[in-house]
């Protein structure tokens, strides 16, 4: 008995110890901690619950068998964040470069069905070199195990992805696959091919950091969702971001008790569209006045600026909530917003997540470079996920709502449950201005009768009544009782049942 206390006690030791402390200590050099150190981070003080400590590979080719190291490079279990459960894998760079082998695969792929099983979301935290190349196919067979239990997942427990370390070849698409990324600045990157061989096919010369760096990543591609400045600040945003996401996709939004009274009125609200329509407002301040004590968990927020999406609470409840941001194009809907918003408007509905939309939008951005590269059918994909969710959805229109980013836009058409309109809301085919010059042809030589044509216009459209008399907007609302007007209302749909039809799945103009 004592013999094998021992031998227990020296294998946890030289699991703990990983690659050894010369590659933790070249590990703490890059400003990177070591997967142990990440999940004692991550997860609530002593609830971390291992499992295969102590797992080794099974490669014996190119003397890979001389070296075997317990856990093979990646740290799995299950632990709590803010008493909540979730299932973790952590990969482990000090062990051969973190680099994926059959059995660390397994050991991803235990842990994730296990998730599945109980209901529970599913957290990575990536710092891997790759496949293990001495195991040639048996490393590639082992992702396509791991990507097949992100699908199975996908839409049954959220799934987040924290990119630590280096993501490159097949390993970037378990990422892709899960809900959100997010990235470390100038500690990780992600990209199919790195730069050594975009220089050898395209002669393109390119650092990691700008081919697929965090902020690139953040910015420009959209792959990732958020970009932190170090590991830890990573990892604290991870604790935050879980406490807004069901456990699964039927245990229903979690609840925390708060003292923002429901029906907190904001007067500064009825002033915060300016005078001229030509002039932007940030909607970042409605949406933090209608949330709870102001606490919003924005996603993507340097990338389609045009569009706000993110977390917040209203009486304790998570609530999604898409923005257009007048700020940023005019609030235009592009490629990258429609792309950007649709996907976390399917992402609530899978997990029940009610969905509260505030809308400025004076249409589809124009150009040939928009048209060229599929604004139609990206457009389509945010219209298409409006359509089909059948969560509760609350709609506010501030100002602008023209042509068919009315519709887009979570409107009445498309099943809005309740879909409100401040005084200031325009609702029309479009602005006066354009309007006018198509009706009125004949008369745009004649400054006189366009600007009456043009008032004209206004009286008759730049106002919600007309939407309102014809029952697409419910109600006209004051700007100070949003607040009070969206609890009211995701109280009243809180029970809500719609099913659509049955197919196998839908077909999502991809």
């Amino acid at each position: 008995m004592s013999s094998n206390i021992a031998e227990l006690e020296k294998r946890r030791a030289a699991a703990h110890m990983g690659g050894g402390q010369k590659r933790i200590d070249a590990q703490h050099s890059k400003g990177r901690l070591t997967a142990r150190e990440r999940l004692t981070i991550l997860l609530d003080e002593g609830s971390f619950e291992e499992l295969d400590m102590y797992v080794e590979h099974n490669c014996v080719d190119f003397g890979m068998e001389e070296t075997k190291i317990p856990g093979d490079g990646v740290v799995t279990g299950s632990g709590t964040i803010n008493g909540r459960l979730v299932y973790v894998y952590s990969q482990d760079f000090t062990v051969f470069g973190g680099s994926l082998s059959e059995r660390h695969a397994q050991k991803i792929c235990k842990v994730m069905d296990s998730a599945l099983k109980v209901g529970a979301p599913v957290i990575g935290l990536n710092d891997s070199g790759g496949a293990r190349i001495q195991e040639g196919v048996a490393s590639l067979g082992g992702y396509a195990e791991v990507f097949q239990r992100n699908v199975l997942a996908s839409g049954v427990v959220p799934q987040l992805s924290l990119i630590m370390g280096p993501c490159a070849g097949g390993a970037v698409y378990s990422p892709a696959m899960t809900d959100f990324i997010f990235m470390v600045k100038d500690s990780s990157y992600m990209f199919v091919t790195g730069p050594d061989v975009v220089k050898t096919v395209t002669n393109e010369v390119v650092t990691q950091e700008e081919l697929g760096g965090a902020v690139t990543h953040t910015a420009k591609s959209g792959v990732a969702d958020l970009a932190l400045e170090n590991d830890i600040e990573a990892l604290l945003a991870a604790r935050d971001f879980i406490d807004y996401l069901p456990e699964n996709n039927q245990a229903g939004v979690p609840e925390r008790p708060t003292n923002d009274p429901w029906d907190r009125v904001e007067e500064s609200l009825d002033m915060l569209i300016p005078a001229s329509a030509a002039t932007p407002y940030d909607m970042h301040e409605l949406i933090r006045k209608t949330v709870d004590e102001g606490d919003f968990f924005e996603v993507q927020p340097t990338h389609a600026g045009n569009i706000i999406i993110g977390f917040g609470r209203i009486e304790g409840r998570t609530v999604g909530i898409v923005a257009n941001q007048p700020m940023v194009l005019a609030g235009c809907l592009d490629i990258n917003a429609s792309k950007k918003a649709g996907r976390f408007v399917r992402f609530c509905d899978a997990f029940e997540i009610p969905i509260v939309t505030f809308v400025d939008v004076p249409g589809f951005l124009p150009g040939v470079s928009q048209e060229h590269n599929g604004i139609i059918k990206h457009g389509a994909k945010l219209l298409f996920a409006y359509a089909e969710a059948t969560v509760p959805k609350i709609t506010i229109i501030t100002r602008k709502a023209y042509g068919g980013a009315y519709d887009v836009m979570a409107s009445k058409h498309l099943r809005g449950d309740l879909n409100y309109a401040w005084p200031t809301a325009e609702i029309a085919v479009m602005g006066a201005k354009g309007a006018v010059e198509i009706i009125f042809r004949s008369d745009i030589g004649d400054p006189d009768k366009i600007a009456e044509r043009t008032k004209e216009y206004e009286d008759r459209f730049a106002n919600p009544f007309v939407a309102a008399s014809k029952g697409f907007i419910d109600e006209v609302i004051m700007p100070h009782s949003t607040r009070r007007r969206i609890a009211l209302g995701l109280r009243k749909l809180r029970n809500k049942q719609l099913e659509n039809p049955w197919k196998k799945h839908d077909n999502i103009p991809l």
